[in-house]
């Protein structure tokens, strides 16, 4: 007897195959132009290039050649991210934990760069002599010659001005007039106070000496977060979000950059050297940004949490504790006052120089906003060289080829629902001192005009994907590796074609100083989709992956046969001393 089947438990039907030739199954093969960009961006080939035409100016001849796009997200062209990660994977590497410092210092000047410095001082000098007499003919004159001695100091190969250039009448006018605004530099009584001290030139860290009299230099990693709005559950929204502070979130989100910036200079005055870091700001899952950072040499932990609790962010803006007017009720602009005023009173709003006057008047006035790190600072050593340092860097860069917005996907209605009260709260938040949201709270922003959109400025904090965080995400300081990303490329390829045994002959001209330069052949445009020698965008994709196919073979045979070559080196090695062990 078989037992009853209870009601909801039937078990579920066999799923039965598609009727051969039926739409189905035609919908269940896999399509060709997908299964061309698969195997596209397995080969690392990338699937959007740019079509350029190439033409040999001794030749003419002209040809069309795909550069990869370089985006830098994977939702945009997965090759190319990819590519762009394993860069600054390499670029985070060699800065690490160097032993040396990257940059030289400069070259002593030559009599010639000397000759012109000179020649531009008695200028300077000239030129005082005629201001003091009312000479203006020569004043103009004078300052015609300084322009063009600037250009040869430039030319002569010497870096940066030698002094400001000097503003006429109608130029270099302020934004602003009247004297530059100053802020007290006083530090605020509930921060503690620091040690500052002279910071030196150096940039690499400390070397310790173990007890059996071998050196080891190992270096940091580090992570700063952002102060608590309020209790979270696991998945990152608040326990109450009525009482979450959805507005100090926006607020902090937005100036986190300045606040990254404050807190390398005060380690650097508080270490006494120039620190220097490589690392990249990712959003937590609650969906406040934190950064994580590689530190070349070591720093006490108690120091590195001082640091960060002393340190802070004034942003000395007009205050923002009224909203005046709705998205429904904006002030609108007047033609004639060429400014905006009040829709119902037609009285003109605040203007920026005013509002800011209306601070400097009050010496009891508060910032509008103080940004500060969180208690949560996470810093450990890590030694060079191990698997400890390799999973460190690859945990930095996790998120680099990411929106900030797609780093923690929203998967339930309350993540959703956060992420939402977020960014409409951003969307109110002002970015800049240009930033249209300043009509909300009855200002003008700086430099205001009539195509203003409150609630819509299209600053990059204000958009969904990127919560808030509208600077650059990846932060390296300027000495970190001696290198730009553009001469991390061209390692790259270098040491490829090393491999290869492939050899480039640029042609080279000597210039009127003398130096070699590389001339100049051919002359590149962009090339139109419509174009006639442009041919299809699959055509093209499938003559870059045959050629990026043979490139890999020809790179692991090339790879193969110098581990080969290594083993037989190190065999001979190991023979000649077998036989002279045996000859002894």
């Amino acid at each position: 007897m078989t037992a009853p089947t209870l009601p909801g438990l039937e078990p579920a039907p066999t799923p039965v195959a598609p009727r051969p030739g039926s739409r189905a199954a035609r919908m269940a093969l896999p399509r060709s132009i997908d299964v061309l960009k698969d195997i596209a961006i397995e080969y690392g080939v990338c699937v959007r290039p740019l079509a350029m035409r190439r033409t040999d100016l001794d030749t003419g001849l002209t040809e069309v050649i795909d550069l990869p796009c370089g985006a830098t997200r994977e939702d945009k062209c997965p090759p190319c991210a990819k590519k762009n990660r394993r860069l600054r994977q390499a670029q985070i590497r060699e800065g690490w934990h160097r032993n040396d410092e990257p940059l030289p210092g400069p070259e002593p000047a030559t009599e010639a760069q000397k000759s012109l410095v000179l020649f531009r001082a008695h200028l300077e000098f000239s030129r005082d002599e005629a201001l003091r007499a009312a000479q203006w003919d020569q004043v103009t004159d004078l300052d015609e010659a300084i322009r063009e001695v600037e250009e040869a100091i430039t030319a002569e190969g010497l870096r940066g001005r030698v002094g400001p250039p000097h503003a006429s009448d109608d130029e270099g006018q302020d934004d602003e007039p009247g004297p530059r605004r100053k802020r007290s530099t006083k530090r605020r009584q509930d921060a503690p106070e620091l040690p500052r001290r002279k910071v030196e030139r150096r940039t690499v860290g400390k070397t310790y000496i173990a007890p059996d009299g071998s050196t080891y230099q190992p270096s940091m990693w580090l992570t700063l977060t952002l102060d608590s709005y309020g209790p979270v559950r696991p998945d990152g929204t608040p326990v109450n979000p009525a009482r979450y502070d959805y507005r100090r979130a926006a607020w902090d989100a937005v100036h986190f950059p300045r606040l990254l910036d404050q807190f390398w200079q005060n380690l650097r005055r508080c270490e006494g050297w120039n620190v220097q870091y490589a690392g990249c700001v990712e959003p937590q899952r609650r969906l406040a940004p934190h950064a994580h950072f590689v530190i070349r040499g070591t720093i006490p932990r108690d120091v590195l949490r001082t640091v960060a609790a002393a340190t802070y962010h004034q942003v000395w803006w007009p205050s923002v504790d009224v909203q005046r007017y709705t998205l429904d009720r904006l002030p609108i602009w007047d033609e004639q006052a060429a400014a905006w005023v009040d829709p119902d009173t037609r009285e003109p709003l605040t203007t920026w120089t005013e509002a800011l006057d209306i601070i400097d008047d009050d010496p009891d006035a508060e910032p509008v906003h103080v940004v500060r790190f969180g208690s949560q600072v996470d810093a450990r050593g890590v030694m060079p060289g191990t698997e400890d340092a390799e999973r460190t860097i690859r945990y930095v860069t996790k998120y680099i080829t990411k929106h900030t917005g797609d780093c923690h996907k929203a998967t339930t209605d309350r993540q959703r629902k956060h992420l939402d009260r977020l960014w409409q709260q951003l969307q109110l938040t002002p970015c800049t001192d240009r930033c249209a949201n300043w009509l909300l709270y009855g200002i003008q922003p700086k430099k205001a005009h009539a195509k203003l959109k409150p609630g819509r400025c299209k600053g990059k904090v204000h958009q969904r994907d990127t919560l808030g965080i509208g600077g650059r995400r990846i932060l390296i300081s300027r000495d970190w590796s001696g290198k730009t990303l553009a001469d991390h490329k061209h390692d790259a390829r270098a040491w490829v074609r090393a491999l290869l045994g492939v050899t480039t002959d640029g042609t080279q001209l000597v210039d009127n100083q003398g130096d070699t330069t590389e001339r100049i052949r051919h002359a590149w445009e962009l090339a139109r989709p419509d174009d006639p020698d442009v041919g299809p965008m699959t055509h093209r994709l499938m003559r870059s992956i045959s050629e990026r196919a043979r490139w890999r073979s020809e790179l692991l045979a090339a790879k193969d046969r110098a581990a080969q070559e290594s083993l037989d080196l190190s065999a001979t090695q190991h023979s000649a001393q077998h036989d002279g062990e045996e000859t002894q």
